[in-house]
Order: C-alpha cells, then structure tokens, then sequence
C-alpha cells in the first residue's frame, strides 16, 4: 500500500530524516519505535502531508506521489490521528466526526453505524463537546474521526500517551479489528513497548533519523527489537 524511498525532511536548516525507505501493507500493522527525538513524528507527518518532505520517493497503492499537501493526501485515502488527539473542543463529539466528511462524496456524508459499534461511549455522548470528553474519549473520538474518511492507510501517532489502561486495551482491541478486516494499511508510532509488539506485524525502529532495525515480526527477535529502543 505504501513504499517510501530514501526519504528525507528538514526544518529548516536542520536535517531530521535520513533516507528513510520502508514498507506498509494492506491488513498489517507497522510499528515505527525508538527514543524520543529520533524522528518517529516528523516521519508520520511527511507521510501525512502535514510537514513536508525534502527528498526521496512515496508511493501510495502503486502511485508514484509529489510532494502533496495534507488535503489532497486525505482525499487519496491516508489518515492521520495525530500526537495529542487536536479534537475540536467546542464541537460535539458528532460535529468533530463530521469534520471528517470533506474528504467524501456527498452520498458518502454519513457515520457508519460501525464507528459508534467500536466506539460506544461516543455513541453516548454525540451531543456533549469534544473538550468535555476525558482523554481517553478524545482519543477514541480522533481515531473514530480519521475512521470517516474511510482511509487506506491509517497513521496512529502515540494513541496511547497519557491514556488509562482500560482505554489502552479497547484501543488495541479496535486495532486489532481494522486489520483483520484487510482494507487499510496501518501505521502505528508507540512508546508503549509491550502494546506496540503484541499489535505489529513488521517494525521500523529510528535512531537518529535513521532506519536502525527493520523487518517482520518472525524476522526478528524481541530482544532484538527491544534492544533498538533503548537508549
């Protein structure tokens, strides 16, 4: 579904990525790890279109892109929950899912009754504001809004950072379910160790803007991978 190349960003002067190339499949889970700093959300957001990249290549379902802004990416099919949720506040919980509607046709402006079946306690609290909602509900209610657009790649940056363990494992449960129905690649950015290696399918572990470890889940060892996030 996705193939980047010798991808680079900058801010700036400063170079962030270094050549960055790796994969994500349909029906996988692809876990991007290591330390702080090393360049895990610079490289969700050049994939995003949210900051863009400096070189190298990105191919989405086979196409060859440009570098596009983040607009046109949505409307390509990648979705983007970023770190920190950046839910509407003042918007209901259905006003911010259905900010997710300008990037559909309009026989397509609808929310799936499959959103509030992975998501109930938003199903509940449709007419309550968005920053009324505990973190763990943003959370929820800024997956189930990248849900809307009805992505192919679907790009997770940290959904569990400062999240209560029991969202944790809802979070994990729903990730669990969009793979397995095998429409969307997805992209998983995670300190969370344990929660990360028990989802992946494949990781990419960074160290200094560099691609340190890569390869499936068989492929290598825990330890291994492990070792890679270390510091």
């Amino acid at each position: 579904m996705l193939k980047l190349q010798d991808l680079t960003l900058h801010y700036g002067h400063s170079q962030i990525l270094h050549g960055i190339s790796m994969e994500a499949a349909l029906g996988e889970i692809t876990c991007v790890m290591g330390t702080n700093g090393v360049g895990k959300t610079s490289l969700i957001k050049a994939i995003s279109g949210t900051h863009p990249r400096s070189g190298g290549e990105m191919i989405l379902d086979g196409e060859p892109l440009g570098v596009l802004p983040a607009h046109q990416l949505a409307h390509k099919g990648v979705a983007y929950v970023p770190q920190g949720r950046e839910i509407f506040p003042l918007l209901t919980v259905r006003e911010n899912l259905e900010t997710g509607f300008g990037c559909l046709p309009a026989s397509d402006r609808l929310i799936p009754d499959e959103i509030f079946e992975l998501f109930p306690v938003l199903k509940q609290m449709q007419n309550r504001r968005g920053g009324d909602l505990s973190g763990g509900q943003q959370q929820q209610l800024a997956i189930a809004r990248a849900l809307i657009t009805r992505p192919r790649l679907l790009l997770l940056d940290e959904p569990t950072e400062g999240i209560q363990p029991n969202i944790i494992q809802q979070i994990g449960q729903v990730i669990r379910h969009l793979r397995s129905q095998g429409t969307m690649a997805i992209i998983l950015v995670e300190q969370y160790f344990e929660f990360a290696y028990d989802l992946a399918d494949r990781f990419v572990v960074l160290r200094r803007g560099e691609v340190l470890v890569a390869g499936r889940k068989g492929e290598l060892s825990k330890a291994d991978v492990l070792k890679g996030v270390s510091v």
